[in-house]
């Protein structure tokens, strides 16, 4: 029944025969023959068919929400027996929001350090595509905003605090300041991330809140491409802090706290929440835990001194 099950869920996924049985790495009548079978075995359809794919039953979605259940434990048992054989082995899937893809390289570096048998895949996906692969187990952990949107049912380690700076050029007009106000931002033409993306569904309300309107001249779904534009000298953007600092300012770039109001949002790792967790996201909530609190007392340090 497992191999069916991750049929129903690869088609779930694809939402097509064709491709979904490439997923699973067997031709398309040995899937469709398969989710028969298994539709044989419950007594119930599953799939409305027609001359292609069309949706699935009631019945055949909440088989669904049965074969997650099953398919996780399944993995995590298989896991476990091999982490008991030999060790921490296999590969460790991790999508991370654009704001945040910076950040995975303090979790991943560790981890190997410790577990160096250990595979790793990064994702760069939004916060709601993350949530989606959570669920239909295509992600084993997500780095995301942990108190913007709702997230649903998963289980939460927070990492750090995102604050705002306005990245421009040392000679636009602003560019000689120690700090701007979210109403002088708004006044900025700006490249920002595209809509579907929750940071900018944050720094468009907080634009908003100033009085102002967002003016993107440039829109991009990579903050690799949003920055290099900053760097021409030419553009200027609102990004976190602690990736601003990661990608590095030349001389005549820099990056300006945004104050009144000082906006602050906590990223964090999400992990589906299943107990037992597997071995391999065990040890990476582990690791989250370790750095959350690292940078929390540094934060404490750093008020503490009046930084």
């Amino acid at each position: 029944m497992i191999d069916k099950l991750e049929y129903l869920m690869a088609l779930a996924r694809e939402r097509h025969f064709g491709r979904a049985a490439e997923a699973c790495g067997v031709t398309q009548p040995t899937l469709s023959a398969g989710i028969k079978q298994l539709e044989a075995q419950l007594g119930v359809l599953l799939v409305q068919r027609g001359s292609r794919f069309i949706g699935f039953t009631p019945e055949g979605e909440r088989t669904l929400d049965w074969a997650r259940r099953i398919l996780a434990d399944s993995r995590t048992l298989q896991e476990e027996m091999r982490a008991l054989k030999s060790g921490l082995a296999g590969q460790l899937r991790i999508a991370a929001i654009p704001t945040a893809l910076a950040m995975v390289a303090e979790l991943t570096t560790p981890y190997r350090l410790r577990h160096p048998e250990v595979r790793f895949t990064i994702f760069s996906m939004t916060s709601i595509q993350i949530l989606t692969a959570l669920e239909n187990l295509e992600i084993d952990a997500g780095i995301t905003y942990l108190d913007n949107e709702p997230l649903g049912r998963v289980n939460m380690v927070p990492l750090y605090r995102e604050r705002y700076c306005l990245l421009t050029s040392a000679e636009a007009a602003l560019g000689n300041r120690d700090s701007v106000t979210w109403a002088e931002v708004s006044r900025v033409p700006l490249c920002l991330l595209t809509p579907d993306m929750q940071n900018r569904r944050i720094i468009e309300s907080l634009l908003r809140a100033a009085g102002g309107e967002p003016r993107p001249m440039l829109e991009s779904n990579s903050m690799i491409v949003l920055f290099a534009h900053v760097r021409t000298g030419q553009w200027a953007s609102v990004m976190p802090e602690k990736l601003a600092e990661t990608l590095g300012l030349t001389e005549t770039i820099r990056a300006i706290p945004i104050t009144e109001p000082e906006a602050v949002h906590t990223i964090g790792l999400v992990v589906p929440p299943r107990e037992p967790m597997t071995p391999l996201a065990a040890a990476l909530v582990a690791e989250a835990r370790r750095i959350g609190s690292d940078l929390n007392i540094e934060a404490r340090k750093q008020t503490e001194s009046g930084v």
